[in-house]
């Protein structure tokens, strides 16, 4: 069955359609869509990429109701905008590519695939935060996580690679990009994540701070009367890589000060790794222990800087790279340094893969 993907960010439209084998036959990203107005784009898409027999829309959260991939109906939808405010930044995005591919192809199966579906095996233990039980049930506060599409894709992709049964290893996925987030993976499910009730949490990201005290952001209004809209922009669009460095924060920028000795650039990138670094080894304790370690998404695929600093920290847990496939990969391949006790892998991001997969799933 030929699949078209749509992945709706906060400012562009990703478009790719797949082929009965899975193969890419057409792929395209509409920068500054509109939105279900703006339809010239994907009218032009659709003229050229060949017949659609699904489709499959990313979408960044699923709420405490969806943990699988689920075919798209009013009643879905509806529920959708009720979860808006989960993820303010991406759901609206994600139903207004839902509106529109709708209107082009109003008869075709579409299916919704969850960024949270991944982490829906999280024990109590993992998934619940230690507030009150009235607050955690009246608003469903729980740890969600995401990049699960891209994890669920990585972690597969590692396994063949390795030429082992996913079912049969410890593994920590790091998703680095823009957006960062680590997954253990216990006999192919996730046990734990770094992100939690939003995608601010844990690792240093581009513009993000990942976690921060509790208490701090509470000083911040309060003593340093920074106003709430205000914290809020500074968390979402000016902390992180580009709060420290005072780069864009793209991390390519980051590393180039780096090498040219500046000093922001150098302490930026330091707390990133040190973040990258703990967290990973953290993730190994939901595991209990480490078989597979999987880099995957923009940074982790093209910085041989970040895998170097990543395996020099977890030496002490067997992690070992082979400095010339390291600085060489940048798609699907082992870098491990042989005779390592861990195995290391960059995974190339398909999360329209994965996407296939789980709306084959649903369609059947």
């Amino acid at each position: 069955m030929t699949v078209l993907v749509v992945n709706a960010g906060s400012s562009s439209l990703k478009l790719t359609h797949l082929d009965d084998d899975g193969s890419v036959t057409a792929h395209t990203t509409v920068e500054g869509w509109d939105g279900p107005g703006h339809l010239e784009p994907l009218e032009a898409f659709l003229r050229g990429c060949g017949p659609v027999g699904a489709i499959g829309h990313r979408v960044v959260h699923g709420g405490p109701r969806y943990t699988g991939p689920v075919l798209i109906d009013p009643a879905v939808t509806s529920y959708l905008w009720s979860i808006s405010h989960l993820a303010p930044l991406h759901n609206p995005r994600a139903l207004a590519g839902i509106r529109a591919v709708e209107e082009l192809l109003p008869g075709a199966p579409a299916v919704a695939c969850f960024d949270t579906t991944f982490h829906a095996t999280l024990s109590p233990a993992a998934r619940t935060y230690a507030l009150p039980r009235e607050w955690n049930e009246r608003w469903q506060l729980r740890r969600y996580g995401f990049h699960g599409l891209s994890h669920a894709h990585a972690v597969r992709r590692a396994a063949e690679l390795v030429g082992r049964p996913v079912e049969d290893l410890r593994v920590v996925s790091c998703h680095l990009g823009a957006g960062a987030s680590l997954a253990a993976v216990r006999g192919g499910e996730s046990v734990d994540t770094t992100m939690g009730f939003t995608p601010l949490a844990g690792l240093v990201m581009n513009t993000r701070p990942g976690t921060v005290d509790p208490g701090l952001v509470l000083w911040l209004l309060e003593h340093g009367h920074v106003p709430e809209p205000e914290l809020g922009d500074v968390l979402e669009h000016h902390a992180g890589l580009k709060g420290l460095s005072g780069t864009d924060g793209d991390l390519r920028e980051v590393l180039a000060g780096r090498h040219r000795g500046d000093p922001d650039c150098v302490l930026a990138f330091d707390v990133y790794a040190h973040r990258l670094v703990r967290e990973a080894a953290a993730m190994t304790a939901a595991t209990g222990g480490l078989d597979l370690l999987v880099v995957t998404g923009g940074a982790g695929e093209g910085s041989w800087e970040v895998r170097a600093a990543l395996a020099d920290g977890l030496a002490h847990l067997g992690v070992g790279l082979d400095d010339a496939r390291n600085r060489a990969a940048t798609a699907d391949a082992d870098v491990s340094a042989d005779g390592s006790a861990v195995r290391t892998v960059v995974v190339t991001a398909r999360e329209d893969l994965e996407i296939r997969r789980q709306v084959l799933s649903a369609v059947a």
